[in-house]
């Protein structure tokens, strides 16, 4: 039987055709409001943020580092410059393949260990996005060249000229004007907001000396350059610059010829030379030997060249000017004698007997003159200084006591920092009795007294200090504080100036008199550096023990190797009528005082000669504008006479009377 045949619904499948229709429709209109919120949301809810956003990618904001301030000697000569070099750089966010571009980069260019190492720990430091970090400095032109060759294989790598500190005068003044170096992790670790911001796109800050000192003037203020840059990071315009601000340059009292003299005299031999001007209390010299070249550092120096420095025993690096902390010995005598006469402990007419040694009442131990058979029955102060007497000094220490010597030496910059403006001064040690009781838990006695006073047993102090307490000397009693900086950017730094005591002029008169008899006098100590001396220095020679010497024994120099024997010690200023420089000497292990002598002696002849020149100069100078005045003053006179009106005469005759006779 056929089977039955099923008819078409038209109808039904039009309702199911509809239905389907108005499901997309709802589902297309659905999506779009989707898209269209999608789109409200972007260009109007947050169209601000993703504007930001954008101009993040495309523009870039790029730190522009301020020129470092100049550094310059008294003279204008330059300490401390700028010079250009090419460094390799690289922008970790536009490099895909960090160890693979440094590989190559190693192909290309000579990249030490250490360069790599700084490299890497640079990269982990806080820095701003698409900021350059600094591989590999003073790029050679041949590597220059196969970088450029190599350039496409190396996104985000880039050749950048910039600035790099340069010491033109070498291990000249390192110790003084110091150097920049690398900012480290510790440094970077302290840095504020601030600071941050001041030191984007700078890579170096100042280490020691005056490039630490001063380093908020030198460095100067950042700039900013907006620049628009393609996908590739590659810069296409410059949008905005804010240009940044120099670091303000510094003018010193120091004098690079003073300086080189002072080197130059100490030759191979270990020690240190500071040179004051009495009048200003600027630092015209301050030389510790051996030296080193600062300008090993200001890229990052090798830790071969950074060994050989740290392990040398004759300690380079080492300021041995404010840190070395030496005993005295007899250059502290003329102070001493100084408040001896002062607090009238003695007079210009006690005398004492000098057998070769000093006796304590009471007590077996001999104190030893330096000289074994003494200096005579009748030694005054005078005699003890321009000689040396120790035995006249141990009996002025134990009449003066040690609450007199501390109170009066404190006034001379001993046992406390002089204030000079470059970090890491130490202070010295000038003993009290109660420094000994707090610090060894012992009393004061007599024979610490008499140490005192020949500037052994505790006494430390540096060459600085020392240089202060001689400028104090000439300066009768007026302390200066010492200091480097003499102008920043033009302006004059300040003097802090202190009175001491009020001293007489008498005593201020015997002291300068017995301090020129040591160089001058037929028996002073330093006679030997008088020769061909067209001025009277005032001085002061002294030894201090390095180790010690057992009762009864002689100093025996070949008995004990280099480094224990005696250092060599001179203080000095000059002229002694109208003092203008004041120096201090120390040669380590020098032993014979004269070889310091000879060191002042030197340093002061080159001052007094610069110094002569430079007032030449400035005579001849005020001589031409006198001159070139006077000129302009004819010439505007000359000018006014010629635009005066020509007086009117009929004939040139003389003028007659009414009768027709001349007048008189």
């Amino acid at each position: 039987m056929a089977e039955p045949q099923h008819l078409k619904d038209h109808y039904q499948e039009a309702r199911i055709f509809s239905r389907r229709l108005i499901v997309a429709l709802l589902a297309i209109v659905a999506l779009l409001g989707l898209l269209l919120a999608r789109l409200y949301n972007l260009q109007v809810v947050n169209f601000n943020n993703y504007v930001t956003q954008s101009d993040r990618n495309r523009v870039q904001v790029q730190a522009l580092p301020p020129t470092r301030g100049l550094i310059m000697d008294r003279q204008g000569k330059l300490l401390a410059d700028n010079r250009p070099s090419y460094t390799l750089t690289l922008i970790k966010e536009q490099v895909n393949d960090l160890p693979g571009t440094l590989n190559l980069l190693s192909e290309l260019v000579e990249l030490r260990e250490d360069e790599l190492e700084g490299f890497h720990k640079r990269l982990k430091q806080r820095r701003r996005p698409f900021e350059a970090v600094p591989l590999s400095y003073r790029l050679s032109e041949e590597e220059i060249a196969r970088l450029a060759v190599n350039e496409y294989r190396l996104p985000g790598v880039k050749v950048s000229a910039e600035l790099v500190r340069d010491y033109p005068l070498s291990d000249l003044l390192a110790h003084s004007v110091g150097y920049v170096g690398r900012i480290n992790d510790r440094e970077m670790a302290k840095f504020d907001e601030e600071s941050y911001r001041r030191y984007s796109g700078t890579h170096t800050t100042g280490k020691i000396g005056l490039e630490k000192q001063y380093e908020s003037q030198l460095l100067g203020e950042v700039g900013y350059q907006y620049v628009e840059t393609n996908a590739r990071g590659r810069v296409l315009r410059v949008l905005e610059r804010i240009a940044p601000k120099p670091g303000a340059n510094l003018e010193l009292f120091l004098d690079a010829g003073v300086q080189q003299e002072a080197i130059v005299a100490m030759g191979e031999r270990r020690g240190a030379v500071v040179a004051l001007d009495v009048k200003t209390g600027g630092v015209l010299a301050l030389a510790s030997t051996p030296s080193y070249n600062p300008n090993l550092f200001v890229t990052g120096i090798s830790y071969k060249d950074y060994n050989a420095l740290n392990r040398s025993l004759d300690l380079p690096l080492f300021n041995r000017t404010i840190q070395g902390q030496y005993p005295p010995g007899s250059t502290l005598k003329p102070m001493l004698g100084l408040g001896a006469l002062h607090h009238r402990v003695v007079d210009p007419s006690y005398r004492v007997r000098d057998p070769g040694f000093y006796q304590l009442e009471g007590e077996e131990r001999l104190y030893r003159d330096w000289k074994r058979e003494g200096h005579g029955n009748r030694v005054d102060l005078r005699q003890a200084i321009t000689e040396s007497c120790d035995t006249y000094y141990y009996d002025l220490a134990f009449r003066m006591g040690i609450d007199s010597i501390h109170s009066f030496g404190s006034n001379f910059a001993l046992g406390r920092r002089t204030g000079v403006d470059i970090p890491s001064e130490r202070k010295g040690l000038w003993p009290s009795r109660q420094w000994k009781r707090s610090a060894r838990g012992l009393a004061w006695y007599p024979g610490d007294s008499l140490n005192v006073g020949l500037g052994q047993g505790d006494v430390l102090t540096t060459p600085l200090q020392l240089a202060a307490m001689t400028a104090t000397l000439a300066n009768r009693g007026k302390f200066i504080q010492p200091r480097l900086v003499k102008r920043i950017e033009g302006e004059d730094t300040p003097a802090v100036v202190q009175q001491m005591y009020s001293v007489s002029d008498e005593h201020w008169d015997y002291i300068f008199s017995a301090m020129k008899n040591v160089v001058h006098g037929l028996r002073g100590t330093a006679q030997s550096i008088r020769r061909g001396m067209n001025y009277k220095m005032a001085g002061k020679t002294g030894t201090a023990q390095v180790v010690g010497i057992a009762q009864g024994e002689e100093y025996d120099s070949e008995a004990l190797i280099e480094r224990q024997r005696d250092h060599a010690l001179f203080v000095a200023f000059a002229p002694v009528d109208a003092p203008k420089i004041a120096v201090a000497v120390i040669v380590e292990n020098g032993e014979k005082s004269s070889k310091a002598a000879k060191v002042a002696r030197r340093v002061i002849d080159r001052y007094l000669e610069i110094d002569a020149e430079l007032e030449q100069k400035r005579q001849q100078q005020e001589l031409e504008n006198a001159h070139n005045n006077n000129r302009v003053q004819t010439d505007v006179t000359t000018l006014e006479q010629g635009n005066r009106p020509i007086p009117q005469q009929s004939s040139g005759l003389l003028p007659t009377s009414s009768s027709g006779n001349p007048l008189s």
